[in-house]
């Protein structure tokens, strides 16, 4: 009879050629639910806001307070969040996180006034935040280098994933006509996010944390038995010992993160997160209608932003996730780069010189170039490039950066195209990309199919 580690396989097509144990794929899958809970959350509320103004009577301004909450909290749980994931490990995290969005969920639906509205989003903007620390980092710990790129980008393809179920989910329920129809919408959420906390009890703990933060040898060693069921017990004895040294090395043992030895995956994490949302992403997808209406759309911006956008951003995503473990996530950089520039340089022109029908091809290549590149690749590099002992820092770091910013220019956005014309605009993204495009030709290393301890050395982080 075969043991519960070595039964099924299932094959993600890696280059290697070699299957992956079913049990990493299942536990990949339930952590990358916080992503579709993530995208699920974020774009709800686009169906029930304007209900929400007349119902409570709303100031433009209140108005702008109450959408934006969640946004609030998600900049918290990122800068945060990499303190319970360290502290209470990241099977406690994820379940938290879980738990998180039930409350906000349910607070939402019965929310009798704006305050405790306001306050139930922000919670989970938090869950939001803390899941982008922890969910990709616990898969990426858990995965073979072989299929790491494939299994913790699936954080991603989820995001895109619940941002798709969420319009489809408003169309429903819409469709309804029911005066608390706007109540479902939000509500709803509450359901899969039970699911997903349930789930969540079946995951291990990630053996790095166990080894490295825990000292616990022999609980580390018996989840690395699971994950790598055909090594032999003197293989996983003198893995479990890789795992020791690495995190007893200066890097890894350093109290201090902010410590010079972490310059490097410290700057790596910072510009990636910057350059991801200065390509002006954040913009498209949530201004995608005005953009449309200054070429003269008008009515077509929704469907353009809620269909066409949607399903491009989840047909690339795919496209992403197939080929970051066989070119590798330099390779796929440098495709988004290019993608960013061509189509942001086009877009630029098209609105200096009034060209305007090809603009929406324009911003739908856009979000391929993305989905491809920066979307693909954020998640998984941050996750693999710093430390064992302080992979939950660093991911905090590159992940609150990315908040960060995206709340920044979410805010600024509608100033900018106010005060330039939205040529200049898009000509400043475009800039931005070519600075991207520097910096991965001079300064990102490669970590496909690196073992995360390896990648320590190959920073130059030695003992």
């Amino acid at each position: 009879m075969n043991s519960p580690t070595s039964s099924t396989a299932i094959c993600l097509g890696s280059p290697s050629g070699k299957s992956i144990n079913w049990r990493i794929f299942y536990w990949a899958i339930t952590s990358a639910l916080a992503g579709f809970l993530f995208g699920f959350d974020t774009v709800v509320i686009s169906g029930a806001e304007q209900t929400i103004q007349k119902l409570w009577g709303l100031s433009a301004g209140m108005h702008g307070l109450a959408m934006g909450s969640a946004l609030y909290g998600t900049v918290l749980g990122a800068l945060f969040g990499g303190w319970p994931t360290d502290k209470f490990g990241r099977k406690r995290t994820l379940l938290f996180i879980g738990a998180l969005y039930v409350i906000s969920a349910i607070g939402c639906a019965f929310a009798n006034g704006v305050g405790l509205f306001i306050g139930a989003r922000i919670i989970g903007g938090i869950g939001i935040g803390v899941s982008t620390v922890a969910a990709p980092l616990y898969i990426s710990e858990i995965s073979p280098p072989a299929h790491r790129g494939r299994l913790a980008g699936m954080f991603q393809f989820n995001i895109v994933f619940g941002i798709i179920v969420a319009f489809a989910s408003n169309a429903i329920i819409a469709g309804i006509g029911s005066d608390d129809g706007w109540r479902w919408m939000l509500g709803i959420a509450a359901i899969p996010s039970v699911i997903y906390a349930v789930l969540c009890f079946g995951l291990p703990e990630s053996p790095r944390w166990l080894i490295a933060r825990q000292g616990d040898r022999a609980a580390g060693l018996a989840v690395l038995q699971m994950i790598e069921p055909d090594k032999t017990p003197a293989e996983l004895q003198a893995h479990v010992d890789e795992i020791q040294s690495a995190s007893h090395s200066g890097a890894g043992t350093a109290a201090n993160f902010w410590a010079w030895r972490l310059r490097v995956p410290i700057m790596l994490a910072f510009l990636i997160a910057f350059f991801n949302q200065l390509s002006g992403i954040n913009a498209v997808l949530y201004f995608a209608p005005r953009i449309f209406e200054m070429t003269g759309l008008g009515e077509k911006a929704a469907l353009l932003q809620s269909v066409g956008i949607g399903i491009t951003n989840l047909l690339f995503t795919f496209v992403g996730l197939r080929l970051i473990d066989r070119l590798g996530r330099r390779k796929l950089l440098f495709i988004g780069s290019f993608g960013y520039i061509a189509s942001l340089g086009l877009t630029s022109w098209a609105f200096f010189t009034q060209h305007y029908a090809i603009v929406p091809a324009c911003i739908f290549a856009f979000i391929a170039a993305h989905a491809v590149g920066q979307g693909a690749v954020i998640w998984v590099y941050i996750s693999e490039i710093f430390p064992n002992r302080h992979r939950a820092e660093g991911q905090a770091l590159g992940c609150g950066t990315h908040w960060v910013f995206a709340a920044a220019l979410t805010t600024f956005f509608p100033q900018m195209v106010t005060a330039f014309a939205p040529g200049y605009v898009f000509a400043f993204f475009a800039f931005m990309m070519v600075l991207q495009l520097v910096w991965v030709k001079t300064a990102v290393i490669e970590t496909k199919g690196v073992a995360l301890e390896d990648i320590q050395h190959k920073l130059g982080m030695q003992p």
